[in-house]
């Protein structure tokens, strides 16, 4: 049978093939082979599909990407351990000056301008094992040791602010003329005040303002303060006396305040708490973005005040650094010290 792959099988008329002598075709010349670099070279296809085929953690890999995913895991190491680290260091905490100025013919310290802290206010704080600061005025224009050092340098370094009590502060801090010579205030150190005040704001630092600092926050925001309560407001309860300390009065903390849900957490409906009372001014127009805290028993006298814009400012009309000497019955102030100290932790990045 003929085989069907044969063109001329099937053709009768094709004639009678002859054999014919095949000649091997003469080998081309060899044209020169020129040497490829590694870039211009073509991976072989079955080593390029491997390379496809593999991901960065396949053991026929290339080094490279083992590489960089070690350094990265390198990195994220480092960077939780120094975080480790930033959140378990001590806190630092700056204490503002209060200022004695010079009597006049004075000798000695007496006639010399002194910064100091009551030792209350700074035991109080150190008592959750951290670092206090008394941070003193700064004169760049001073004559005998001029410095570039600014209060902003203390914001950036420390990681909150405490504003602590002493004398009143000035109506010319807030447009007013004093009614009384006595209550004239001390404008040198609502100036330094303010400005540390700013400083620490700005730099997203907490601030806790204690008596003064109190009223100081509500000027800072454009409040102003009555003068003297017992004048100004004559059917209030007396809030300060020759007792000093010893003089006590109930508190509330209106419904929705941070300080009432701190303070009833545990499912305590208390309505009043005892604090101190050691002050003749307070609040009387509260600034701009300002929400009261607390409030005294009977006459609704401002007695704690917060920043809304920010993680934690706010002030206490009453000094909790003596409550635990004045005895139980006073309202235990740590965890307003614990949620400061949480918040300048939180700040510190």
């Amino acid at each position: 049978m003929p085989d069907s792959k044969d063109p001329q099988s099937n053709d009768p008329a094709a004639p009678e093939a002859k054999a014919r002598p095949v000649t091997p075709p003469e080998p081309a010349a060899a044209e020169p082979v020129k040497a490829e670099s590694p870039s211009q070279a073509s991976p072989h296809p079955a080593a390029a599909s491997a390379f496809r085929a593999s991901g960065p953690g396949s053991d026929d890999s290339p080094p490279w990407p083992q590489t960089w995913k070690l350094i990265a895991a390198r990195f994220r190491a480092l960077s939780d351990k120094a975080g480790r680290r930033m959140m378990q260091r001590t806190l630092k905490i700056g204490i503002s000056a209060r200022i004695f100025h010079p009597e006049e013919g004075a000798k000695g310290l007496r006639g010399r301008t002194l910064q100091y802290l009551e030792e209350s206010i700074a035991q109080w704080v150190m008592s959750r094992n951290v670092l206090v600061f008394m941070i003193p005025t700064v004169n760049t224009n001073g004559l005998v040791h001029p410095s570039s050092i600014r209060l902003r340098d203390y914001a950036k370094h420390l990681d909150g602010l405490v504003l602590q009590g002493g004398a009143d502060v000035s109506p010319q801090s807030y447009a007013q003329a004093a009614t009384r010579p006595e209550w004239g205030g001390d404008r040198v150190r609502d100036m330094y005040e303010l400005e540390l005040l700013h400083e620490f704001i700005e730099a997203g630092k907490p601030v806790l303002g204690i008596c003064r600092g109190c009223q100081l926050i509500n000027v800072a925001f454009g409040g102003t303060l009555y003068q003297d309560i017992a004048t100004d407001v004559p059917t209030s309860i007396k809030h300060v006396n020759d007792e000093y300390d010893r003089l006590h009065h109930a508190i509330q903390f209106p419904q929705g305040s941070s300080l009432a849900t701190m303070f009833n957490s545990h499912g305590s409906e208390q309505n009043e708490w005892v604090v101190n009372s050691i002050h003749h001014q307070a609040v009387r127009d509260l600034g701009r973005d300002l929400t009261v805290e607390a409030i005294s028993g009977s006459d609704n006298i401002v007695e704690a005040i917060r920043y809304r814009k920010a993680a934690f400012v706010m002030g206490l009309q009453w000094h909790p650094e003596f409550h635990r000497a004045g005895g139980p019955q006073l309202l235990d102030c740590t965890p307003i010290l614990d949620g400061f100290l949480r918040a300048a932790r939180e700040t510190r990045f």
